[in-house]
């Protein structure tokens, strides 16, 4: 246990609990929107298990991290007149993360402008239980999508250190009790702005066009002779802080008038 009084150690373990508590802020905003649907004595009980059930599934991962590294050797190749590509496992993940996430937030907007509500009835039990298992399965879904660059990133800054396993444990048991704490407050906040949870829905869209470029690059892809880069995630935070910037604004001066 010498590796615990190594000053790199708890560098280590300090940067990546703070990696994963704002890499989760999307997962909490998420989490928020998809639970705003449930009564409200409920939501708190199943924000907190779905990040219960998703801190063990990040466990298992990190477990499992070799099969996480093997992904990145190419599974199979397309190779069309307009557009090439070189599909691995980490792609085809992220991938159908940001598919998944443009469709559920292109949806979720999609109902709240129609005001197209679901009301769950507590004396069918059948319904709330199937509604309830939905959610958290995506909970777990989103957390999955969410987890895999957090991961291999923790995986690259603790590469040679001692207990590099316990460390990104550590780390991800610290982040999701952090994340236990501040989902409720910010759920509620979200779920009671509705300006505010069209922005986060319009961000998760964003977000899963940077995933499926993000796939596209891992995948060597080329669209009509042009290679398919990356989006620099600085674009996409500036993006979200300058947005909820005029939202706060505008927020504020509704509130004056």
């Amino acid at each position: 246990m010498e590796f615990l009084l190594n000053p790199d150690t708890l560098v280590a373990f300090a940067t990546l609990t703070f990696l994963e508590i704002v890499l989760g802020i999307d997962n909490i905003i998420f989490i928020s929107i998809i639970t705003g649907k449930l009564p409200l004595e409920q939501r708190k009980k199943i924000t907190r298990l779905g990040l219960f059930l998703a801190m063990f599934m990040r466990i298992l991962m990190l477990f499992g991290i070799t099969i996480l590294i093997a992904m990145k050797e190419p599974l199979f190749s397309v190779n069309w007149s307009w557009f090439s590509a070189h599909f691995n496992g980490q792609a085809l993940i992220l991938l159908g993360g940001g598919i998944f996430l443009i469709w559920k937030s292109t949806k979720e907007i999609h109902e709240k402008v129609n005001h197209i509500e679901h009301h769950t009835q507590p004396s069918v039990g059948a319904q709330v239980s199937k509604s309830i298992v939905g959610i958290i399965f995506q909970i777990l879904m989103i957390d999955l999508i969410f987890s895999l660059d957090s991961i291999l990133t923790a995986v690259g800054m603790t590469n040679g250190l001692d207990g590099a396993l316990y460390i990104m444990i550590a780390a991800v048991i610290v982040s999701i009790g952090v994340m236990m704490l501040f989902a409720v407050p910010i759920g509620n906040f979200v779920n009671n702005n509705p300006s505010i949870q069209i922005l986060a829905l319009s961000f998760l869209i964003l977000i899963g066009f940077m995933l499926t470029t993000e796939s596209m690059h891992l995948s060597d892809a080329v669209l009509m002779g042009q290679d398919i880069g990356a989006v620099p995630k600085g674009y996409l935070y500036f993006a979200i802080v300058f947005s909820l910037a005029v939202e706060f604004m505008n927020m504020r001066m509704r509130k004056k008038h």
